[in-house]
């Protein structure tokens, strides 16, 4: 099976373009006022129509309430809710059983410590991404640019899908997928020249470098 590619934080036809072009199997959308990669429910209603039956749309969200996953539902229409906060494993069936789309938990990981709570979110999620842990003095959890040690998923026995994520590049992401045996994997900032500004060149080159990995013999 092929791995699964994300990119996310997409905000402009262009770069949604690029993405798609490239064979993207899943592009995110941010609905996070701290980041540079936030939409309005105008531009995403717009970059929505735009994916439609072309990848899966994913939004994504930090510990969002119920009214403004109400809005991203109604405008972007997505097909994959990601969350990236604090979300407690019975927020998560909540939302589940609200909006009847299907969830990705976002596991922070720095320690082995953090995969304690792995079990429980993998009993309600219907995927995990796995993402570097942010620093205490970040203004978001993801998206920049911080990669984890891939060590600590080595062998993980995982039933659920899983993705891999944190400052993944075109050049590290071979060896990303080689470690962890993801099935998955998730880019925003490795794409970009600038915070939140997608390069389609970086987009295309990224997805080549993935496809690549693919072909290469299992160590």
């Amino acid at each position: 099976m092929s791995l699964l590619i994300k990119i996310c934080g997409l905000s402009t036809r262009e770069t949604l373009d690029a993405a798609l072009a490239a064979g993207a199997d899943m592009v995110g959308f941010a609905f996070f006022p701290p980041s540079p990669r936030h939409l309005d429910l105008q531009a995403a209603r717009e970059l929505g129509r735009q994916a439609a039956g072309r990848a899966v749309k994913v939004a994504f969200t930090v510990d969002a309430d119920d009214t403004t996953f109400a809005n991203i539902v109604e405008t972007l229409q997505p097909d994959l809710l990601q969350l990236h906060g604090k979300e407690s494993v019975a927020r998560l069936r909540d939302i589940k059983q609200k909006f009847g789309l299907p969830v990705m938990k976002v596991m922070s990981v720095e320690s082995a410590g953090d995969l304690e709570s792995l079990p429980g979110y993998a009993a309600v999620a219907d995927r995990i991404l796995f993402d570097a842990r942010a620093p205490k003095d970040a203004t978001r959890p993801g998206g920049l640019g911080v990669v984890f040690d891939w060590q600590l998923l080595k062998g993980l026995d995982l039933a659920l899908p899983f993705m891999v994520s944190g400052g993944l590049t075109a050049d590290n992401v071979a060896e990303a997928v080689r470690v962890t045996r993801a099935g998955g994997v998730d880019v925003s900032s490795g794409v970009e020249r600038a915070p939140g500004i997608k390069d389609p060149e970086m987009i295309e080159r990224f997805i080549r470098a993935v496809r690549a990995s693919e072909k290469l013999p299992v160590r």
